[in-house]
């Protein structure tokens, strides 16, 4: 699915997601420093052990309330996590079943984050390695359920393989709008899930691009491109991935990048530099 694809209903879904992950104290001003910096989508998760959800509403609040932005100006997305991927800091009862655990995360990421309604929402993973359980199958059926509501616009997987994408949306009553995974220039940055996104119009979401990537980002080739086109060699792989139809997430904590991030938006590589970079791997 591209970002202007009908599904969306016309909703402008920014190029770029600002990701909220592992930064604690530093959340809120993080958050903050993005939205200043340009950053209008913003991707958090209901799960205090790696999230500070209730800080990146802080921000939202604070930057709204300056006049910055309005809430309809950004797109907001979270997570509903198993108990598993959980500390002892749970949003919800551990014991009630599957479809009460979905209802009181939500409820708590709306009030976390100071709005009526989400733009996106995702199941955090699947509750194992291979294949989807029952739990699984209860947690997108709740999740359905609240799209049904309209308190979500789109709901969506995450950490999933193409065999598992691939059993979800056979069987889903409402097909996942995104999929976000970790991405790998090893796997062909994650060849075959993206192909099988773009078949099923899926929009495909890539996070840490850089810090999974490393040996890629300092290898030869991405370092003439970058020279080649007055960049940094981080601004070229996050032209890359929006090149070839991503959605990409950055978790930087350096002012100066988050701005040099929006910056991507005002080159293009040329197709047979794409290729080149497609074979890195």
């Amino acid at each position: 699915m591209t970002l202007s694809d009908p599904r969306l209903n016309h909703q402008v879904v920014p190029p770029f997601l600002y990701g909220t992950a592992w930064k604690e104290d530093q959340t809120a001003r993080l958050v903050e420093l993005a939205l200043a910096a340009g950053f209008r989508g913003i991707d958090t998760a209901n799960q205090r052990k790696h999230y500070h959800e209730a800080a990146v509403g802080e921000a939202i609040q604070a930057v709204i309330a300056k006049g910055l932005v309005t809430r309809d100006e950004l797109f907001l997305q979270s997570k509903f996590t198993f108990r598993r991927g959980q500390d002892h800091r749970l949003p919800y009862d551990e014991h009630a079943p599957i479809a009460t655990q979905i209802e009181q995360s939500f409820a708590s990421t709306l009030k976390h984050l100071g709005t009526d309604f989400l733009d996106s929402y995702l199941l955090h993973g699947p509750s194992q390695r291979v294949g989807l359980s029952a739990d699984d199958w209860a947690a997108w059926r709740a999740m359905e359920q609240i799209q049904d509501s309209g308190r979500v616009r789109h709901i969506g997987i995450s950490n999933v393989t193409r065999e598992q994408l691939d059993v979800l949306c056979q069987k889903a009553r409402l097909k996942p709008s995104f999929l976000q995974n970790r991405c790998y220039a090893s796997t062909g940055w994650d060849r075959a899930v993206r192909e099988y996104c773009r078949e099923h119009a899926i929009a495909y979401q890539g996070f840490s691009l850089l810090t999974a990537n490393r040996e890629v980002l300092a290898s030869s080739e991405i370092a003439r491109l970058a020279k080649q086109h007055g960049r940094t060699p981080a601004q070229i792989v996050f032209r890359f991935a929006l090149d070839i139809g991503m959605l990409p997430l950055t978790g930087t904590s350096d002012a100066q990048h988050m701005r040099e991030d929006q910056a991507v938006l005002d080159f293009r590589l040329a197709p047979a530099e794409v290729e080149r970079i497609e074979r890195l791997s």
